[in-house]
């Protein structure tokens, strides 16, 4: 990503209070200089490619480098928006005072270098950093060795060596856990969940290890715990003991709520793990169990517009699901109608994934509901931004979704221009890409048959493709999203959208 992409979606991920900050900064400055100008035509035209900022800003600062403007804001905002970060989470001021007392010492200022250190690594027991508390620890003992042990005895230096060593083993055990939730999350997205005996066993070296490792562990850990807890919800969940899956995300939701005192400002990571537990919900469409999670959402308060936004757009489409996942299109507008006001006008505070997540779903409930219009006009507003959107899993859904608007407008000529676009992506891709091929089939296809028999046997010649897709994890991915076979089979025999989906459900 260019270092002007990368700026203006820094600059619009910026919260009010984030630009305000930055702003009487810059008030400072008697003149606006090139920096300020640039944020400015930034933040003023959000929804601006940037080719366009970038002819305004030349308009209007002849002879100056854009590219050079862009580099140096970025570099501006990042390290204020770092300043900022420290009145709000412990990782960043932890750290901002071991800089502080590695130049204390450099300055000779022994004795407050030693103070600092020693409320760096009290704070980092408090808040469990361990990664603040291992480097304040080696920066005392590099520093009392540079200064010939001052003042310290034998036994406390000893002490020191002793407390660093339990450090270590605490990263030890981290690590280990770590590693075997990474394995058990690579294992069930690439291979599925356990549908037999032999996958079952497969699984068993992992919660081998797992329960050996916690059975030997002392350590009274929060990090520990939350690992555990996440590998135990997704092993049950993968193995379909759903119950168990449900009391382990419980026991785990407990664990943040008593270590408050552990949380960001806002609680960035707690919100993570709800929308995990969430997500992993939907997926066994464990609907009554969501109702906790999502009751847990609509308590989290923060002073950040960005945060509160998101919070509310994951309650909403969390509320969605339900009757979404079900093809009820019907109660899914009453629900979409009934945040109109609070999210819609909010959509430029969500984060990139939130802003594609609710205008994928937005437009699929206009489908549902055959306001083709309205479908087209949600799925826009990320097609036509589609370079910042990209990245993002959720795009291969999104796209196909835009060309099952575009045949439902019978906008033949744009979906034979998708098409060679996306056959040029696909023949530049390592991956399989089948439900896109199978779609750009369906698509570019002659009329579907008026005649009853000849549809029947069409839709048995297309069955046997649908069931191909089951026993391919990576094409369920996409699937689990939209089910646009549900689609495909809607088309051919007639049947409304919502009863395909309700009779798979």
């Amino acid at each position: 990503m260019l270092k002007s992409e990368a700026l203006v979606l820094l600059v619009n991920s910026m919260t009010k209070s984030e630009k305000k900050a930055f702003r009487v900064t810059s008030k400072k400055v008697i003149s606006i200089p090139d920096y300020i100008m640039l944020f400015d035509i930034i933040d003023n035209n959000r929804n601006e490619s940037v080719a366009i900022i970038k002819s305004m800003f030349v308009t209007k600062r002849r002879g100056a480098s854009f590219d050079a403007t862009s580099k140096y804001l970025y570099k501006l905002l990042l390290d204020k928006l770092l300043l900022l970060r420290e009145d709000q989470d412990s990782y960043y001021w932890l750290f901002n005072k071991i800089m502080k007392a590695r130049i204390l010492f450099e300055k000779s200022l022994f004795e407050e270098c030693f103070d600092l250190l020693k409320l760096v690594i009290k704070d980092s027991k408090k808040y469990e950093n361990y990664y603040a508390l291992m480097l304040a620890s080696k920066l005392e003992l590099d520093y009392i060795l540079n200064l010939n042990f001052p003042q310290v005895t034998e036994k406390q230096l000893l002490n020191k060596h002793l407390k660093i060593n339990e450090v270590l083993m605490y990263f030890r055990k981290a690590n280990e856990l770590s590693s075997l939730y990474e394995l058990l999350k690579y294992r069930v997205t690439f291979k599925g969940h356990v549908r037999s005996t032999k996958q079952k066993v497969e699984l068993n070296d992992l919660v081998v290890s797992e329960m050996s490792i916690i059975a030997t562990s002392n350590l009274e850990n929060f990090e520990i715990k939350k690992l555990h807890q996440l590998f135990q919800a997704n092993y049950l969940i993968s193995v379909g003991d759903y119950k168990s899956a449900l009391r382990s995300y419980n026991e785990l939701n407990n664990l943040f709520e008593v270590n408050k005192h552990l949380w960001s400002n806002p609680p960035i990571y707690y919100l993570l793990t709800l929308e995990g537990v969430l997500e992993s919900l939907r997926k066994i469409r464990n609907y009554e169990g969501m109702k906790l999670f999502i009751s847990r959402l609509k308590e989290l308060k923060s002073n950040s517009l960005n945060f509160n936004a998101n919070v509310h757009c994951l309650i909403f489409l969390y509320e969605l699901f339900p009757s979404l996942d079900k093809g009820d299109f019907s109660t899914s507008l009453q629900v979409m109608q009934s945040y109109n006001e609070s999210l819609y006008g909010k959509r430029d505070l969500l984060s990139l994934s939130l802003q594609a997540e609710l205008s994928l779903y937005s437009a699929l409930i206009m489908f549902g509901n055959k306001n083709f219009k309205s479908a087209h006009k949600f799925i826009n507003m990320i097609i036509l931004k589609g370079k910042n959107y990209i990245n993002l899993p959720l795009y291969r859904t999104i796209r196909l979704v835009n060309l099952m608007i575009l045949y439902e407008l019978k906008s033949f000529d744009l979906i034979a221009y998708e098409t060679r676009s996306i056959k040029r992506e696909i023949k530049n891709a390592d991956k399989s890409y089948r439900i896109e091929k199978y779609m750009l089939k369906f698509l570019n296809r002659t009329e579907i048959p008026l005649i009853q028999k000849k549809r029947d046997r069409l839709w048995q010649t297309v069955l046997k493709d649908i069931d191909d897709f089951k026993d391919d994890i990576f094409e369920q991915q996409v699937l689990k999203i939209f089910d646009f076979t549900a689609w495909i089979e809607s088309k051919i025999r007639k049947i409304p959208l919502g009863d395909v989906i309700n009779s798979r459900f």
